[in-house]
């Protein structure tokens, strides 16, 4: 099965072929993963730095599409550092949702497709047969048979789900007996969802987070405020630059149905605002039509019996994960080894979201040296892995590279500490130990590295 977006198809202005006196509708058919013709409307001259520097240190794949889809905030194609990179991001924020308050948070998974069209509000995006589409379009009969043909595929076809909140509505009744009928809780959930792009109608992945948040109508103004705070305190614990991360208002024209407040967080990209996360406040009536109504199912027990107000927060990963990116990649000065001033790029992430440190060796060394060193490198990547301590294998690079330029790709991949072992370590046990953000580097025994970066992590963590 392939999802397609399928325009015009029931159109009364579709053209028709005439080839050998056999009729046939004009499609026009585009796949979901970034095959789309749309126009890109950033400044490229300021997004081109970083999407370069994601292609060049295995953050995204490399090729134009894929940069594309990573630069409008669409999911695309990671390399090994952005899949640790999002894979931490999102570890992250579910912890955060679900210890944001002393109400229980419960975890759902629903299906990203439905045959009812229930879980898109409307079924505007469905999956089709290519396959069978091509055969029904190639029919030698009327236009009007194909039209009739081509609807009734598509009413056949499972919809695709554009957001996450109708799975939380429809396991709102099943949930509620967990807490005995009483508010308030959420249900969170990240998956993906398919949305459309610039205009063309045509739709693109995106992988969402969601808390659906079921509390009384009297406190749902202040749980709004709750998990705005909370969100936008979230956002900038892991910034570099916290000023970059904003919530405001949704203005009265651009509220979604249903929903009589709405905020924004977002994040101040170098060509201009875009949303990491939206919170609205949707009252009761998207839960009562879910349940068709069935208000005495729907009651709970807080004070007098009533039907939750609901409060959603949508986030979409892959724009966050670009936002970390560029609020941590600083430019800074440095001097070469002849004194030269230069331009230092440095990823400065917050290291919780990112690779600890790198193992790297000297190539000044004999052959058989390095067989040696290779085991000790072997050896403390195990160790860090049973540590849960994540680590980038430097070693296995076998290009020759000065330390200079090692240290500069490194800066730029936002790998905390170096870890460079020479003939030195394997006589005396010591080893050079470089920080990302200061450049300072300390010997050390190899018997204390783990033992240091364990009691550094702990530090910071208590920040």
């Amino acid at each position: 099965m392939l999802t397609y977006c399928v325009r015009n198809v029931l159109s009364t202005r579709a053209s028709v072929l005439k080839t050998s006196q056999r009729s046939t509708v004009s499609l026009i058919l585009f796949h979901s993963r970034g095959r789309c013709s749309t126009t890109w409307t950033k400044d490229l001259d300021q997004l081109r730095p970083l999407l370069q520097l994601c292609m060049d240190r295995y953050y995204i794949s490399p090729g134009q599409t894929n940069a594309e889809l990573f630069g409008r905030g669409m999911s695309c194609s990671y390399g090994p550092l952005g899949m640790e990179l999002r894979r931490n991001l999102l570890e992250q924020w579910w912890h955060s949702v679900t210890s944001g308050s002393k109400a229980p948070v419960f975890g759902i998974n629903t299906l990203s497709s439905s045959k009812d069209g229930e879980t898109d509000g409307g079924g505007q995006v469905r999956m089709v047969e290519s396959e069978k589409l091509k055969q029904l379009l190639q029919q030698d009969v009327s236009k009007e048979l194909i039209l009739q043909d081509v609807q009734a595929l598509l009413q056949r076809s499972p919809s695709v789900r554009t957001h996450l909140l109708q799975g939380a509505l429809e396991q709102f009744l099943p949930s509620l007996e967990l807490v005995n009928r009483k508010l308030p809780f959420g249900l969170a959930e990240t998956g993906l969802c398919f949305q459309p792009s610039d205009g063309s109608g045509c739709p693109a992945e995106t992988t969402q987070m969601s808390l659906v948040w079921f509390c009384s109508p009297r406190t749902s103004s202040q749980w709004l405020d709750h998990w705005t705070r909370q969100r936008l305190k979230w956002w900038r614990k892991f910034a570099l630059s916290p000023s970059d991360f904003s919530s405001s208002d949704v203005p009265a024209e651009e509220l979604v149905e249903a929903a009589s407040r709405g905020v924004r967080i977002v994040y101040n990209f170098p060509w201009g605002q875009e949303p990491l996360e939206t919170l609205w406040s949707r009252g009761d009536a998207e839960l009562m039509q879910t349940h068709k109504g069935a208000r005495s199912k729907l009651q709970c027990r807080n004070g007098r019996k009533t039907v939750p107000h609901v409060i959603s927060v949508t986030g979409n990963v892959d724009r966050g994960l670009m936002a970390f990116l560029s609020n941590s990649l600083q430019l800074l000065k440095r001097e070469d080894s002849k004194k030269r001033l230069q331009q230092r790029k440095v990823v400065m992430l917050y290291f919780f979201l990112f690779i600890i440190f790198s193992l790297s060796f000297c190539d000044t060394f004999s052959r058989g040296a390095t067989v040696e060193l290779r085991r000790v490198c072997e050896g403390l990547l195990q160790e860090f892995m049973e540590a849960k301590i994540s680590v980038w294998p430097g070693y296995l690079d076998t290009m020759p590279t000065s330390m200079e330029q090692l240290n500069a790709k490194y800066d730029e991949m936002g790998v905390l500490f170096t870890v460079v072992i020479s003939e030195n370590t394997l006589e005396s046990g010591l080893l050079q130990l470089r920080n990302r953000d200061t450049t300072i580097r300390e010997t050390m025994h190899i018997s204390e590295i783990k033992n240091f970066i364990s009691r550094y992590i702990s530090a910071a963590d208590k920040i």
